[in-house]
């Protein structure tokens, strides 16, 4: 994807999506950005898209989900573009008009929670990829899916599960918690620093965060109690090769919009001694490539 000119002022999300996801490495931003096409291709698979219909794209982000539908079916297609973040909605508005497409396409900047601006049951699907996850209110945007939908509408979505992450961050606070000072191992406590800088390593942090404070069984407990029926759900876990090896995008890039990457928290955090301990021991491994890399996505579809 060409970047367009004149780009937006950023926020965490334009930053996140445009930089810091694949730690603005332009070989390394082209094998993300191949990774995520294949997710939205299944969530389009998913939202059986048709001519002369009209797809609600939530969290767009940089588009990629609501664009994708229209390179399907053309002109054929109105696309409903909804972000929280202005200069997201902004720069995907540049990229529409790119591609000559803006006529078929609209922007509203509000959240998942609160699609007011979209009349009661008038869309035909709802598509979301990897941005249900950072809404608080989980409940409320169902409600809101299943509102604006025709009878007979469908809900795609693909959300990531973290809560291992979180899991791991608490189970590493647990073990320097219960570390004594004869014990030796200094690599332990500057593992967990990482983690805890990136996931929450608490039991209430955890619940706290909306990010983490979910699994597949309570996205479909939430549609089910939004009034979907026809649900499939589908866990996939797929442990795959790194997708680099490149200690430099590895500490420049992060999992997630709230999550600093790893060269400002060594920067911020840790000593210099620190740091060079710490990267005497990680950087062998991920240039090695025997850190492999792990998604875990619940893919559902669901019907009004």
């Amino acid at each position: 994807m060409n970047t367009p000119q004149n780009v937006p002022p950023t926020d965490e999300w334009f930053n996140w999506l445009l930089h810091e996801r694949h730690g603005d490495d332009s070989v390394y931003a082209r094998v993300v950005q191949n990774a995520v096409e294949r997710f939205v291709d299944r969530v389009l698979d998913g939202a059986g898209l048709f001519p002369d219909m009209t797809l609600v794209d939530i969290g767009t982000g940089d588009g990629v989900v609501g664009l994708r539908a229209i390179e399907r079916l053309g002109k054929k297609i109105r696309v409903i573009f909804t972000d929280i973040s202005a200069p997201l909605l902004q720069y995907t508005e540049l990229l529409a008009k790119q591609r000559n497409v803006p006529a078929q396409c609209s922007f509203l900047q509000c959240s998942a929670e609160n699609l007011a601006a979209i009349a009661d049951s008038s869309v035909d699907a709802v598509a979301a990829r990897a941005s249900v996850a950072y809404v608080a209110d989980k409940t409320a945007a169902f409600r809101e899916f299943h509102r604006v939908l025709k009878p007979g509408g469908r809900i795609s979505i693909a959300e990531p599960i973290m809560q291992d992450e979180a899991f791991a961050a608490r189970a590493l606070k647990r073990a320097v918690d219960a570390r004594t000072a004869q014990s030796g191992d200094a690599f332990l406590p500057l593992l967990h620093r990482w983690k805890a800088a990136q996931f929450p390593d608490t039991e209430d942090g955890c619940a706290r965060n909306p990010l983490v404070n979910f699994s597949e069984r309570d996205l479909l407990n939430l549609i089910r109690g939004a009034g979907f029926g026809e649900i499939h759900l589908q866990l996939a876990i797929d442990v795959t090769a790194p997708l680099s090896r490149s200690w430099e995008v590895f500490v420049n890039s992060s999992p997630h919009p709230w999550a600093p990457p790893l060269q400002r928290i060594l920067a911020e955090q840790f000593s210099q001694e620190e740091r060079q301990l710490f990267e005497s021991v990680l950087r062998p491994t991920v240039e090695s490539g025997k850190n492999p890399t792990v998604d875990r996505i619940a893919y559902v579809i669901a019907t009004k």
